[in-house]
C-alpha cells in the first residue's frame, strides 16, 4: 500500500533518517512521518525492525546500506532520490556504540566506531549535498551524544566520534550556509532505550542516577527537537549543538 498524501507541518518534505530501525532513530522517523514528511528508513543489520518502523510510518520505503563503505552510501542516496525525486533533509543517526576500558580498545574497534559515527556522517552529507542544494532550503541534523561534551569512562572511541560530530556541525553550518542549508547537532542525554546495544553493559552505579528533572528521557523527546529543526520555524537556527538531557549537562 502506497503512502497517502501527507498533511501536517512537514507535508511535502522528503527526509532520510539513517539508523532508523530502532530506538532514537525509530522515534525520529515516526515523529517526522506523523508530521507529514515522506520518510526514508535506512538500516544495516535490523531488517525486521526497519520494516516494522516503515509500516508505522505509512509504509515508508526501506533502504539497506553499510555506511562504512562509500559505494554503498552513494547507492543509498541515488536510490532514495530515485524513489522520492528529491531529498530535503538528512538525519545522521546511525552509529556503532561500544564500551571498553581504554587499554582494551583495539585499533580495529576504534576505526569501526569512528567510521560508523563520524566518517559516515561526513560521507552521507557529501553524498546528500547535491540533493539538498536542489531542494533550495535543505537541512542536516546530526545526532550527537552527551558523553562527547561531558566525557565518560570506557568510551574513548565513541566520545571522540561524537565530539568530532559536534565540531563538524559548526564547520558545515558555515560551509553550507551560502546554499541556505542549515546544519545542527541534537545531543540526547540519558535515553531509556539505549541499553541493550551490542557491547554496552548495564549502566555502572555512578551513571545510573537520573538527571535533575528526575527521569531518563524517551526517544520521542529527542524526536520532537529533530522535528522542530526540520520545520519552517527553524530556518534561523544553524551551527548549534542542542542538548535534550533533562538538565544532566548544562553547557
Amino acid at each position: 500500500m502506497a503512502q497517502t498524501e501527507p498533511t501536517g507541518a512537514l507535508a511535502g518534505r522528503r527526509i532520510l533518517v539513517t539508523g532508523a530501525s530502532k530506538r532514537i532513530g525509530r522515534g525520529i522517523a515516526l515523529r517526522l512521518a506523523r508530521e507529514g514528511a515522506r520518510v526514508a528508513i535506512h538500516y544495516h543489520g535490523s531488517e525486521k525492525e526497519a520494516r516494522a518502523t516503515a509500516a508505522e510510518c505509512g509504509n515508508a520505503p526501506v533502504f539497506k546500506a553499510n555506511l562504512e563503505h562509500v559505494a554503498e552510501i552513494e547507492r543509498l542516496f541515488a536510490d532514495v532520490d530515485t524513489h522520492f525525486g528529491r531529498i530535503d533533509a538528512l538525519v545522521n543517526n546511525a552509529a556503532v556504540r561500544m564500551e571498553a576500558p581504554f587499554e582494551q580498545i583495539t585499533l580495529e574497534d576504534w576505526r569501526r566506531v569512528i567510521a560508523s559515527i563520524l566518517d559516515a556522517a561526513f560521507v552521507c552529507t557529501q553524498a546528500c549535498l547535491p540533493h539538498l542544494i536542489k531542494s533550495g532550503g535543505g537541512t542536516v541534523i546530526n545526532i550527537g551524544g552527551l558523553t562527547g561534551h561531558r566525557g565518560a569512562t570506557g568510551r574513548a572511541h565513541v566520545i571522540a566520534a561524537k565530539a568530532g560530530l559536534a565540531g563538524m556541525t559548526k564547520a558545515l553550518a558555515l560551509d553550507l550556509a551560502p546554499h541556505h542549508i542549515t546544519v545542527n547537532c541534537v545531543v540526547p542525554g540519558t535515553i531509556e532505550s539505549q541499553r541493550g546495544l551490542p557491547g554496552v553493559p548495564e549502566r555502572p552505579a555512578h551513571r545510573a542516577a537520573p538527571p535533575p528533572i528526575g527521569r531518563r528521557g524517551e526517544p520521542e523527546e529527542v524526536a520532537a527537537m529533530v522535528r522542530m529543526l526540520c520545520g519552517p520555524d527553524a530556518r534561523y537556527i544553524t551551527g548549534q549543538a542542542i542538548h535534550v538531557n533533562g538538565g544532566g549537562y548544562m553547557p
